[in-house]
This record gives structure tokens, C-alpha cells and sequence, in this order.
């Protein structure tokens, strides 16, 4: 039986991160003055103590100290990642339109995979490369005037 939670967890994924767009758009907008930069921290603040108590709730909190080395390193760089992409899209969401940002934003996707297949050997057919050049096409096509 094959397991599919991974698309059930993938879609709830996209659910939600199209929540942070609207949401962050509307904390950024009219007179609130909130620049972009201190709202990609407060937010962070926020998912940090979110994070933390679904950790802890969980039980999975003595884990922490576990990880070191290379997957520590790795896992670090990742979230560095995450937050240079957080503070420039919140920068371009204070000054643009969302409709246009977020399909611009999901060109991470077709990037994260070719990343993957030339970094983590990934395997790609002829029929998924261009499903990826369709995405890419879609994003730019979505984000014109």
C-alpha cells in the first residue's frame, strides 16, 4: 500500500503559506507604518514559541541537544535560507501586489528541484521536466500586468 501523507502534509504546506501572504499583506497595509524587516521578526518570534511548545508537546524536546556536526550545520544553513527568503518577500509584498509576488516567490520550486537533481542526484523524467517548464512559464504568465 503506498503511503501518501507526504501529499496530505504537502498540501496543508501550501495551505498554509499562502495564509503568510495574505496575512503578512494586510499587517504591512494602509497607515500600520510596520516595516517589512521588523515584521519578518516578529513573526519569526512568533513561529519560534509556536515551534516550541508543539516540540515540547510533542515530547520531542530532549532531542534537541542530539543534533550536532554536519546535520546541525546543514539544518542551520537552512534556516538562514529561510529567513533571507522571508525578509525579502515580506520587503516585496510591503511595496507590491501579492497576485503577482507569490507566483514569482514559487519559482523556489522548479529551483529547489533542479537543485536537487544536480546536488542530491535526484532523479527527473522527460515528462516532470516539462511539467517544471510549465510551472515556470505559468509563474511569469500569473505575474504579468
Amino acid at each position: 500500500m503506498t503511503d501518501y501523507r507526504w501529499l496530505i502534509y504537502a498540501l496543508i504546506s501550501a495551505a498554509s503559506a499562502s495564509l503568510v501572504a495574505i496575512f503578512g499583506k494586510v499587517g504591512l497595509s494602509g497607515s500600520s507604518g510596520v516595516d517589512s524587516t521588523v515584521s519578518t521578526a516578529i513573526r519569526s518570534l512568533i513561529m519560534t514559541i509556536f515551534l516550541v511548545a508543539v516540540l515540547f508537546l510533542s515530547g520531542l524536546g530532549s532531542k534537541v541537544l542530539t543534533v550536532r556536526g554536519w546535520p546541525l550545520f546543514w539544518i542551520g544553513a537552512s534556516g538562514v535560507a529561510g529567513a533571507v527568503s522571508w525578509l525579502f518577500y515580506f520587503k516585496a509584498i510591503a511595496i507590491g501586489s501579492v497576485s503577482k509576488i507569490a507566483p514569482i516567490d514559487k519559482l523556489s520550486m522548479p529551483l529547489a528541484v533542479v537543485l536537487a537533481v544536480l546536488i542530491l542526484n535526484e532523479k527527473y523524467s522527460k515528462l516532470n521536466w516539462l511539467g517544471l517548464l510549465l510551472i515556470v512559464i505559468g509563474a511569469f504568465l500569473a505575474a504579468l500586468n
